[in-house]
């Protein structure tokens, strides 16, 4: 691939990391009037979370058992349940309006220290997975490799904890 269509990678996928964030944090001013409030939503973005977390575990392990095919189809599957949960969670939030965090003492610490900690690592997950998956498409499997390993656990995290944060925050949903 020569270096313009390298370069115009590169730009496309670091203005998609500015935008989401961008419209995502827009979209939370925004409710959408006389319609009712999609509340079955947290529970199925929680779950896909946790069936992320799942096939991520899964996908390294078919990488290291030397299944290249079944990783690539785990991960394309990854990407595609991180985009349906894009969906759901702005779906959400802009017919509902945010769920206070109801816990106290120390839990209410350890809560809103995962929910930051997930927000701003889910933010900075985005050019780390388009990356990363522009570098296996482009079938440079070494830069892959090495971006893979810092992306991969990032990624766990923000899966498992938005899990976390859901089960936390669900006894207090109106």
């Amino acid at each position: 691939m020569n270096k313009k269509s390298l370069k115009r990678y590169n730009t496309i996928i670091v203005v998609v990391s500015i935008v989401i964030p961008i419209i995502v944090s827009a979209l939370f001013t925004v409710r959408i009037p006389n319609v009712a409030p999609l509340n079955m939503l947290p529970p199925i973005y929680a779950t896909i979370n946790g069936i992320t977390a799942v096939l991520l575990l899964l996908a390294v392990a078919q990488i290291k058992r030397g299944n290249r095919k079944n990783h690539e189809r785990l991960m394309k599957i990854n990407i595609f349940l991180s985009l349906l949960f894009l969906v759901m969670y702005i779906a959400y939030h802009i017919t509902s309006d945010s769920t206070p965090y109801g816990g106290e003492g120390i839990i209410r610490y350890v809560y809103f220290f995962i929910l930051v900690t997930h927000i701003v690592l889910s933010v900075a997950l985005i050019p780390l997975v388009l990356f990363t998956y522009k570098h296996a498409a482009l079938r440079d499997f070494k830069a892959h490799t090495r971006l893979s390993k810092i992306t991969f656990p990032i990624w766990l995290y923000v899966a498992v904890t938005g899990v976390v944060v859901y089960l936390m925050i669900a006894p207090y949903y109106g």
